[in-house]
């Protein structure tokens, strides 16, 4: 099964109390790297929410964020960290011991200071069981519409990796030809220019030329390849990093049997190879 690295989805809830909304967002990323935003009363969640990631995704880049609207008719109270009121004020003293006639605090500044001061609901242990249960059913739903992305993605792949094959078929039925050819073609601008070589230097030199033009064993390397490929392509687990340095096999082929080119054909043929190759590596770059 192949898996895109990215997808998006969306996922909201609304009751009584007010709403929450799941967005979570991925695209392509060599490891896997989540980013959570939350609202200062879920930042408990945190923890789990990661480990729920962990568990489903193994590499992109995630970007979670919960949403939460309170009714407006719901009762809130205000639940203000004295603990943390007295560490500010502590600190602050300190400051001014150090500076002297640094201002302390107006009560204005510390009820703005991050986690001073929180708006609950009732029961905020039950907001995050809902909050954690939507997530996963976003999370769910991201996974699903990766698979079918990366369904696509395994088709395209497929279709080049056809392509490729019939290639490679072309320029191993046309080689003998080319070389017989290549050997006419020799012999036959001797005899324009009124050049004689001996019989056994002649056939060195085309024994010459056809080893350098010999493409058997990338066409070989290039055939394995691919067969290594439609093997990774059917195997559980990750895929995307081994693809990648398939592709960079089949390239390395494709530019080796371009430079052994020695008639336009097989140089049209190592060029559809490169152009083949390329759009299935940008492909690639979304396979997790």
């Amino acid at each position: 099964m192949i898996f895109s690295m990215t997808a998006f989805s969306r996922q909201q809830l609304e009751q009584e109390w007010g709403s929450l909304t799941w967005e979570i967002r991925s695209v392509n990323h060599r490891y896997l790297e989540p980013s959570i935003r939350l609202p200062e009363s879920f930042r408990g969640l945190e923890p789990r929410l990661r480990e729920a990631i962990r568990k489903r995704l193994s590499r992109g880049k995630i970007e979670c964020q919960l949403r939460y609207q309170a009714d407006q008719g719901q009762q809130t109270r205000l639940n203000l960290n004295q603990e943390l009121v007295s560490q500010i004020h502590l600190a602050s003293n300190t400051i001014r011991q150090i500076a002297g006639d640094a201002l302390p605090p107006s009560s204005t500044e510390i009820l703005r200071w991050p986690g001073v001061i929180q708006e609950q609901s009732a029961d905020v242990g039950a907001l995050e069981e809902q909050a954690l249960t939507l997530f996963n059913t976003a999370l769910d739903d991201l996974v699903e519409s990766r698979q079918r992305e990366g369904t696509e993605l395994g088709k395209f792949i497929q279709m080049r990796l056809l392509s490729i094959g019939e290639i490679v078929k072309e320029v191993r039925r046309q080689m003998p030809e080319i070389l017989v050819r290549q050997r006419q073609n020799i012999i036959t601008r001797l005899s324009e220019l009124k050049l004689e070589l001996e019989s056994t230097r002649l056939e060195q030199e085309l024994v010459l030329l056809a080893q350098k033009s010999d493409v058997d064993e990338e066409l070989d390397r290039l055939e394995s390849h691919l067969t290594e490929v439609a093997r990774v392509l059917s195997v559980a687990g990750q895929k995307g990093r081994r693809l990648d340095f398939l592709m960079q096999e089949l390239n390395r082929e494709a530019n080796t049997l371009s430079s052994k080119s020695i008639v336009a054909e097989t140089t049209r043929c190592a060029v559809e190879l490169k152009v083949l190759i390329e759009q299935m590596r940008e492909q690639i770059q979304n396979i997790e």
